[in-house]
């Protein structure tokens, strides 16, 4: 790949672009807001000037709602050799642009499987995609050539490829990002117009649930409505399973001891069954997950301080596979978890230590 164009410089769009200019291949860049492509130039994600002659691939990264025209519309100009979409729905584009009767056998439908609380081409980042799975969903008619293209896109942005049926993909974002998002908002909504002494209790654990709840909701209204049909059959199970939650805890209640024992074993079932689904997702790098043991150093909130504490762990040849940080209430402090190898917890524990931390036991 020589050439590509870039239609659609939100966050992912210029992610790409950045990703591709950094590998040598020449990025032409257009959106329906002239500004915010100029913008995406002067951080170095191509030229806002439209190619003279077809690229070789063209990026379509526009809303889901909007992609099956964009892309219509760059097809029938001919601007390019390959054409692919990085929508977050695959089956419902696919479908649009086969009822335009356009020749699919040079697109192909793709979801790089990566993103941020932020939109726009200010939160973009050239490593965005890095070690991230990047849907593909080729069909029959889809040319070698283009999937080739696409794959070559996948490697500059260094991403793992993952071939699948555009609906399968479509039930299976369902289950992992869009489901969860909402849910998450719902939980996050709560906090609204919660009392402040509450709110200012709130730990890692309100934080982690809530964290993707901060998206733009704008953004999030154009992914569900491209694909609301799998999200709301898997909310209607999560529904029954709150339904059976509020009984369990209201016979939890009661002062008869068999409903209390009832109430006591439909709790533990959701807590087991979700202990079951937890252990399923994928670990580091996208490896079956490993258990990792936690040591907890306090920390002042000062510059330099988990600098120091990195460099002290490398010092003590401990790797830190994953890292935490949960900052204390009303004081300018916290605890850094660093989560580390079974067989490395003693190892730190001990150079830590000695070098002056204080460790949470």
């Amino acid at each position: 790949m020589r050439t590509a164009l870039v239609i659609g410089t939100g966050l992912i769009g210029t992610s790409a672009a950045l990703a591709l200019v950094s590998r040598g291949v020449v990025v032409h860049l257009a959106d329906h807001d002239p500004e915010q492509a100029r913008t995406a130039a002067a951080l170095g994600a191509g030229t806002d000037e439209a190619p003279d002659a077809p690229v070789d691939l063209a990026i379509v990264a526009a809303p889901p709602a909007l992609v099956a025209g964009v892309l219509a519309d760059a097809m029938r100009r001919g601007v390019a050799r390959g054409y692919l979409d990085v929508a977050s729905v695959k089956g419902g584009p696919r479908r649009e642009l086969e009822a335009l009767g356009l020749d699919l056998s040079s697109y192909i439908g793709s979801h790089p499987m990566s993103g941020r609380e932020k939109s726009g081409p200010l939160a973009a980042t050239g490593d965005l995609f890095e070690g991230r799975p990047w849907v593909l969903t080729p069909t029959r008619d889809t040319d070698t050539e283009v999937l080739n293209l696409a794959l070559e896109l996948v490697s500059h942005c260094r991403a793992v490829p993952v071939v699948m049926d555009a609906d399968a993909h479509d039930r299976a974002v369902a289950l992992v990002s869009h489901m969860p998002h909402l849910v998450s908002s719902m939980v996050a909504a709560r906090l609204e117009n919660a009392e402040e002494a509450a709110v200012r209790l709130c730990g890692q654990g309100v934080r982690d649930v809530t964290r993707i709840a901060a998206s733009d909701p704008r953004m999030w209204i154009d992914i569900l409505s491209a694909n609301p049909g799998p999200v709301a059959d898997l909310l209607t199970d999560v529904a029954g399973d709150l339904e059976e939650t509020v009984r369990a805890l209201r016979a939890l209640q009661s002062s008869d001891d068999v409903k209390r024992g009832e109430g006591a074993a439909g709790i533990e079932d959701v807590l087991r069954r979700g202990n079951a689904g937890q252990v399923r997702v994928p670990g580091k790098h996208g490896s079956a997950p490993r258990v990792y043991e936690v040591v907890a150093v306090l920390i002042d909130d000062q510059p330099g301080q988990l600098a120091r504490i990195f460099a002290d762990a490398g010092m003590a040849g401990v790797n830190i596979e994953d890292v935490r940080i949960e900052h204390a209430t009303g004081q300018q402090a916290g605890h850094v978890q660093l989560m580390v190898e079974p067989k490395s917890v003693p190892v730190l524990t001990a150079a830590l230590r000695e070098r002056g931390w204080a460790i949470r036991q």
